[in-house]
């Protein structure tokens, strides 16, 4: 079972490095425009076909895809040493530092989330950036609350109260004793947060609030082919739609392929 779960992690995470290094080399070649290949069905020259510009869709698509797998990286990662951080002062500070973080967390679950996202995103001006700091600062509550019941488990135990009563400073606690132990949380957590983090990102720029719609984003080419789907250029919006089912499919595949290998008692079910 666990070798099983090692390839089927290495073959997921295999495909979204390309396609992130492919999309990063294509950015240029994905707006190419030629109008004399404009509009054309899927073929053996175009396998996702053109659309009304003449771009090839399957380099776009790529290259749309790519935008969104490293924005997903970065949003996931300072997302979850957000949750880490929330979760570690909760636990080793206190009573009122406990209900300040619990507090702010229901706040930002208790905001629809996607409001939320567009009003940050605006606020900091849109763009990658905007977006970047919209998901980065809306996808820690969930991460934050496990965290923090884990480590509220760990503060009790009698290692953790012997080095409390040594002197121990509460940050070489949290060193030492208890970011080690959440670490499998934490990395699951990380990575789970990537598929989130990469819909929302579509989500908010086929709505106009997220990536300038020069870039090749998969919700910027999805936003742009609903005015030609009424023309019959099913596949402006399929390919695109579905290469993102497909990515969102395998993060979360690689998520919970690294969640039993770290948990001992599932790698084994």
């Amino acid at each position: 079972m666990r070798r099983r779960i090692l390839i089927l992690a290495g073959v997921s995470l295999t495909l979204l490095i390309l396609t992130a290094v492919l999309g990063f080399l294509w950015m240029e070649e994905a707006e190419a425009i030629n109008f004399a290949e404009k509009n054309l069905a899927p073929c053996p020259e175009h396998i996702f076909g053109t659309d009304w510009m003449g771009r090839d869709m399957f380099k776009r698509t790529v290259a749309g895809l790519s935008m969104s797998i490293r924005l997903g990286v970065l949003t996931a990662a300072v997302s979850s040493v957000i949750a880490l951080v929330m979760a570690a002062a909760a636990s080793l500070f206190g009573t009122a530092v406990d209900r300040l973080v619990s507090g702010l967390t229901d706040l930002v679950m208790g905001i629809p989330h996607i409001l939320l996202l567009i009003l940050i995103s605006c606020a900091a001006g849109k763009g990658f950036w905007g977006v970047t700091v919209g998901i980065s600062v809306t996808h820690w509550p969930s991460l934050a609350r496990l965290l923090r019941a884990e480590m509220m488990r760990i503060r009790e135990s009698p290692y953790v109260k012997i080095s409390e009563k040594l002197g121990m400073s509460p940050l070489k606690i949290a060193r030492e004793h208890m970011i080690i132990q959440v670490f499998p949380q934490f990395v699951t957590g990380l990575v789970l947060m990537f598929p989130h983090a990469i819909l929302h990102e579509a989500s908010i720029t086929f709505l106009g609030f997220g990536l300038s719609p020069e870039k090749p984003a998969v919700g910027v080419i999805l936003s742009e082919s609903m005015s030609y789907l009424i023309t019959g250029k099913w596949w402006l919006a399929f390919f695109p739609g579905a290469a993102l089912v497909v990515c969102v499919l395998l993060f979360q595949g690689l998520g919970q392929g690294i969640n039993r290998l770290l948990d001992p008692a599932g790698a084994h079910e």
